[in-house]
């Protein structure tokens, strides 16, 4: 079983206004996941250790990671993070800005899967859209062209995750499930709704994946701590890899 999380941390900032790295860490620790990928992380570098949230999550967990910084802002590298516990092989930082809005990226890591699937290859794809409705159809296209998701050097399983900012079927939906099955949260939890936390309105956390992967479970993780630590809430995904 391979436990994958997306979760957008709002740079650490949770609804009581407090910046605490340490609660993110905390929410995670609690999912005891394979790899997670985060939104919205701001790492300022030479500062106080929690200054630099990529590194200072990964040191608390205990897990490699990597950051696609897509802008700097206070001072700082801001953008899209994956933690893994597994060995990975390949890191890349796709820019998918549209024209003059906020600079934003796709992360793809490869990683090798272990346990029973051991030396299978999976790509991960970490992405945070654009607020924009023209913005994400540019985007989505740039997804899944010949690129990104649609490169002839991917040789397994893909999973594109993360904050896709439509809580509608636009057409990032709608091209994303032409190319992938969609971890679809009205099959699998009670409400539809998982934006913001603590009183869901809307659907923006989203996870797509190959055939190879079967969707064992998905849940959206609510323990107190993580009702408070962002205005996200985890989204957590159990997958078995087909042989």
């Amino acid at each position: 079983m391979l436990r994958i999380v997306t979760y957008n941390v709002h740079k650490c900032r949770g609804l009581d206004r407090r910046v605490r790295p340490a609660r993110i860490a905390s929410v995670l620790r609690e999912l005891d996941a394979d790899i997670i990928a985060l939104q919205e992380v701001l790492s300022v570098g030479g500062a106080a250790r929690e200054m630099d949230q990529a590194r200072f999550i990964a040191e608390e967990l205990g897990y490699d990671y990597c950051l696609g910084e897509n802008r700097r802002l206070a001072g700082g590298a801001y953008g899209n993070v994956i933690l893994s516990r597994l060995p990975w092989r390949h890191v890349h930082n796709y820019d998918i800005t549209w024209r003059g809005r906020e600079r934003r990226g796709c992360l793809r890591v490869d990683i090798e899967t272990g346990g029973a699937s051991a030396g299978q290859l999976i790509h991960l794809f970490n992405v945070h859209l654009g607020t924009a409705y023209i913005e994400r159809r540019h985007q989505a296209r740039q997804l899944v062209g010949d690129k990104i998701l649609g490169s002839a050097e991917l040789t397994g399983a893909r999973i594109i995750l993360g904050d896709f900012n439509e809580w509608t079927k636009g057409l990032a939906t709608r091209l994303l499930t032409e190319h992938l099955e969609s971890a679809d949260v009205r099959t699998h939890l009670r409400s539809p709704r998982t934006y913001p936390g603590a009183l869901p309105l809307v659907h923006l956390d989203h996870i797509y994946y190959d055939p190879a992967l079967e969707l064992r479970q998905l849940t959206l993780h609510k323990s107190l701590t993580a009702l408070v630590a962002s205005d996200h809430l985890p989204l957590v995904a159990d997958f078995r890899l087909r042989r």
